[in-house]
Formats: C-alpha cells, sequence, structure tokens
C-alpha cells in the first residue's frame, strides 16, 4: 500500500524522473484491488437500494486516477531508457499491449541514464560527486 499511497501523495502527476518496476507493479495492483472492491460494493449496495447514481462512485476513482497511472507509466519506461512516449505503442493492435507490458517489465537501467538517477541506487550520484569533489582539492 505504501508504494500505491507514494504514486498518489508524491508524485500524483509528476512525469519526470524514473520508477522502479516495484513501485509500478504495486501501484498497478493495488489500483485493480481497489477497482474490483468498489465494483463488487457497489453491486452490492445497488442490489439492495437500487440507486442508478452509485456508478459515478466508480467514475470519479477511474477519472482521479488515470494522470497518476500515465504518470508512473512513463516514469517507469523513463526507467529503461525509454521516452513516455513509448506509452502510444499500446494503441497498436494486437501486439502493442504485449510489446508495452514487456517495456514495463524489463529491468531499468543500471545507474543514471538521460532521466535522472537510478533509483534503487539514488545516493550513487551522491556519492560520486562526494568523492570526485574531494579529489578537486
Amino acid at each position: 500500500m505504501e508504494w500505491y499511497l507514494k504514486v498518489i501523495r508524491d508524485n500524483y502527476a509528476n512525469f519526470t524522473g524514473r520508477a522502479r518496476r516495484q513501485e509500478y507493479w504495486m501501484f498497478q495492483l493495488f489500483n485493480i484491488i481497489i477497482i474490483f472492491a468498489l465494483i463488487v460494493i457497489l453491486m452490492g449496495l445497488g442490489a439492495l437500494i437500487d440507486a442508478p447514481g452509485l456508478i459515478s462512485i466508480y467514475l470519479i476513482y477511474v477519472l482521479a486516477i488515470i494522470i497518476p497511472s500515465l504518470a508512473v507509466a512513463v516514469r517507469r519506461l523513463h526507467d529503461t531508457g525509454k521516452s513516455g512516449w513509448y506509452y502510444l505503442v499500446s494503441f497498436i493492435p494486437f501486439i502493442g499491449g504485449i510489446w508495452l507490458i514487456i517495456l514495463l517489465a524489463t529491468e531499468g537501467d543500471v545507474g543514471p541514464n538521460e532521466y535522472g538517477a537510478d533509483p534503487k541506487k539514488p545516493n550513487d550520484l551522491e556519492i560520486n560527486e562526494i568523492g570526485n569533489s574531494s579529489l578537486e582539492h
């Protein structure tokens, strides 16, 4: 749940930087769990009280989660050294979705890349800078 909350709280619309595989997939896991829970609860309530407006709760959640879902996917693609525009590959019929899943499941670049520091070792850059600055003196 920490990974889900991290994306929602800290990186809601952050399309810059990199996201680890664990951050992306844990966010997606909890997102799916929440969606299924909402569906089950709303179907149960809908059967009991016959209120057609209950579907709006589900729609509000889906609309609220679109931006952070895109942002974490773009950051995940950045971790593999790809542009966020690669997300559009999912629109290619048949193979696009499979290709995107492979890209999202691929291990990220080791060390810093053009999109930022390695999220697995965020302090490596600072340590290298400290070591280099002490050699200059």
